[in-house]
């Protein structure tokens, strides 16, 4: 007869909250292996038991994933040979990492296995917060601290959206996996650097001064330890409440920000009962907003205005989200689909940081991602026979050009591998096509004589690794700025510009330079 593997749930800490059925099995055991004797229900175990723990497993491994697969070889050992209760915190199914790993070995092994519920950590961690709600309300606690979690007390509700993660795995990430507009707990911030690492991936969606809640869901109040403390997220380490039972609470965000909210908004606004100019919109109708759009984000940056990119940001970010609604209504495809496939592709093309791969350099890095496009068209069947295919059509000309010139560098027509000596020739060549405009002898020679002369420019701005279009935009910039400022002091003057020579009108521009300048 096959050994049998009980896998039991010792409930959130007080003794007296082991449920009947976790209490039988124990009464009817001779010996148990808890994950960690750090729980206060262990003290509170029937006294005949034997315990074994896995506490010096934690001092071996060199991280938690070593330690997890290191409890379950051992227990998958001992299972082998007779029957094994395997007591963990909580509920097992409910933050306990080394279970689901368990449960699978089990599943592969053909191991019989019973998990007998305890109470999870979630429940006593919603009691105390509903009551540090209830007494701040009583006695007028810091409202910046909680005014918005008390006015929505429902968002306590497991069923009204409320997010669950572990604190270890939160800490490893750069980015939260969470829906700010939903609030969260984050289990088993058991120590001040689990929660300064928390803090930091949660400060990449939250702003610093969102208040968080750090819950202990135990009766144990010894040094001077609360149930609650509240406290601003960017401060969430400057406490020593932590243990093995603390519990993190975020709140949802006061106002709407999350990416589903907004892809809600839309969809609301292509509903049959939406806004009747959103539903007419296609694919095609709104190419010229998102150039638009496109074209006032560049502006922003151009002008290093932050409130105004925010703004902008937005906007591009909405006409996104529009497109991938009319293709999800058209059932071409979804925001899924979208990204999904981004970020497949970006981790793709970055072997070096998702993968194995080992680079030295920046070429290195642009090597590698030109070889892993041309598999990937390769692959598409779509194999491109020119080092020139790709360049999108509708971008500017500038920047076409500087794109083609770019590529047929990298596929070897270059000026020479001597970068000041590539420099120096494609100089002479902006010269020699200067040269040949002053020579031409109609405007038709003229005009094709300016399109290779501002070809020659573009190749020299990548030369340099300059971005001609950017640097066209930023000097269109400097020189609007200039005449504005130039046309105000003139009307300070009285003076009129078509009146003046050049003289003065350089005399004049030259002291509008001095002036910025000297700002």
């Amino acid at each position: 007869m096959p050994h049998l593997l009980t896998i039991l749930g010792l409930g959130p800490g007080n003794p007296d909250l082991i449920t009947r059925e976790a209490w039988d099995v124990l009464m009817h055991a001779r010996r148990v292996y808890v994950r960690t004797r750090k729980h206060p229900a262990v003290s509170g175990l029937p006294a005949h038991l034997i315990l074994r723990d896995f506490d010096a497993v934690y001092e071996t491994g060199e991280d938690f994933a070593q330690v997890y697969a290191r409890i379950v070889d051992d227990l998958i050992a001992l299972v082998q040979q007779e029957d094994v209760v395997y007591a963990v915190p909580g509920h097992p199914l409910v933050g306990e990492a080394t279970v689901p790993m368990l449960l699978q070995r089990a599943r592969e092994l053909g191991i019989q296995t019973r998990v007998v519920a305890g109470l999870s950590f979630i429940e006593p961690v919603l009691e105390r917060l509903q009551q540090s709600v209830v007494s701040s309300q009583k006695t007028g606690g810091e409202a910046h601290d909680t005014q918005h979690v008390a006015d929505n007390p429902t968002s306590f509700d497991p069923l009204d959206g409320l997010q669950i993660c572990d604190a270890l795995e939160l800490a490893a990430l750069n980015h939260p996996p969470l829906n700010p507009d939903r609030p969260a707990l984050i289990a088993q911030v058991y120590a001040r650097s689990v929660a300064s690492d928390v803090k930091l991936t949660l400060m990449n969606q939250y702003p610093p001064h969102h208040p968080v809640a750090i819950v202990r869901a135990t009766e144990d109040q010894a040094a001077g330890r609360q149930d609650v403390v509240w406290a601003p997220l960017h401060r969430l380490d400057h406490t020593d409440q932590f243990d093995h039972l603390t519990t993190l609470y975020v709140p949802a965000m006061a106002v709407v920000s999350s990416f589903e909210s907004l892809q809600d908004t839309i969809a609301r606004l292509r509903a049959p009962d939406g806004c009747p100019w959103d539903r007419e919109q296609t694919h095609e109708s709104l190419r010229g907003a998102v150039l638009e759009e496109l074209y006032e984000m560049l502006t922003a940056l151009d002008e290093g205005d932050v409130n105004a990119l925010r703004e902008e940001l937005g906007d591009v970010l909405m006409n996104l989200v529009m497109q991938a609604q009319i293709a999800t209504e058209a059932e071409a495809f979804r925001m899924t689909d979208v990204i999904a496939e981004i970020d497949a592709k970006l981790k793709r093309r970055h072997p070096h940081v998702f993968g194995h791969l080992t680079v030295n350099s920046v070429g290195e890095v642009l090597t590698n991602w030109q070889a892993i496009k041309h598999q990937e068209h390769v692959d598409k069947g779509a194999a491109r026979e020119s080092a020139l295919d790709g360049i999108p059509p509708a971008l500017p000309a500038l920047a076409q050009a500087q794109k083609m010139a770019h590529k047929a560098e990298r596929a070897g027509f270059q000026w020479s591998t001597d970068k000041s000596e590539a420099a120096r020739l494609r100089l002479a060549k902006v010269h020699e096509e200067i040269d040949e405009i002053m020579a031409a002898s109609d405007n038709d020679q003229r005009r094709e004589e300016l399109g290779d002369l501002l070809f020659t420019l573009a190749d020299l701005a990548d030369g340099f690794g300059i971005d001609a279009e950017s640097a066209l935009r930023e000097a269109n910039l400097k020189f609007a700025r200039r005449f504005r400022s130039m046309e105000q002091l003139l009307r300070a003057r009285g003076l009129r510009m078509s009146a003046l020579s050049l003289a003065d009108l350089e005399a004049v521009w030259a002291e509008v330079k001095e002036a910025e300048s000297s700002r």
